[in-house]
């Protein structure tokens, strides 16, 4: 299994290292961002898996960020506000506009734990019931039903084109981030395409 991947954007260095360390002692793959356009910068070129997201930051703010990925529905991972004293109202509002939860500082590194794998387990899940959703609406396809028809080699190679096609227009033609995306090594990506007909400058 993969480790999840997750982004402490906080303009405080000490907090920021703080985390990143606590994280990466429990085994999690850590990303860190000082500032909004930063962390935007990361979530466009890495696979985010869950966000440790301070709330106030010099220029635009993580209230802003959220509503931003909100807004652009970029938010595909759960987000956990970062709350100084006197923040709690605004970190409460979050929650109402999309946060998963919130930490107050100084963060209790048990605290931090414990919201961490809720937050992922709790994504986990709902992917999952989305998945199974989208399964059972799609077995009535047409189109699905003659894919399910095909030898498993066939089947297979098809399904893997159309994917990777996917992938490939909502990267933007950039094999860096499809590689990052998808979680393969460049070189193997371009075997992968290769074998399989596609040329990145063709196909986007």
């Amino acid at each position: 299994m993969n480790k999840a991947l997750i982004l402490v954007v906080d303009d405080e260095p000490d907090i920021r290292e703080l985390v990143k360390d606590i994280l990466q002692d429990e085994g999690y793959d850590v990303e860190t961002a000082q500032d909004v356009e930063e962390a935007k910068k990361i979530q466009n070129t890495r696979q985010i898996d869950l966000v440790l997201l301070d709330i106030w930051m010099p220029g635009d703010d993580g209230i802003s960020l959220l509503k931003y990925w909100k807004k652009n529905e970029q938010k595909t991972f759960p987000i956990v506000m970062l709350s100084g004293h006197g923040n709690v109202e605004t970190a409460v509002e979050a929650t109402r506009t999309g946060a998963f939860d919130f930490i107050e500082k100084p963060l209790s590194m048990e605290k931090l734990l414990l919201v961490v794998r809720q937050a992922l387990e709790d994504d986990r899940q709902k992917k999952l019931a989305d998945a199974y959703s989208f399964l059972a609406e799609v077995a009535t396809n047409s189109e699905v039903q003659r894919l399910l028809s095909l030898p498993l080699k066939e089947a297979r190679e098809l399904f893997e084109r159309s994917y990777l096609l996917y992938q490939l227009e909502h990267s933007e033609g950039s094999i860096s981030r499809l590689s990052n995306l998808i979680g393969m090594e460049r070189t193997h990506l371009y075997r992968k395409l290769k074998s399989l007909g596609i040329n990145p400058k063709e196909s986007i």
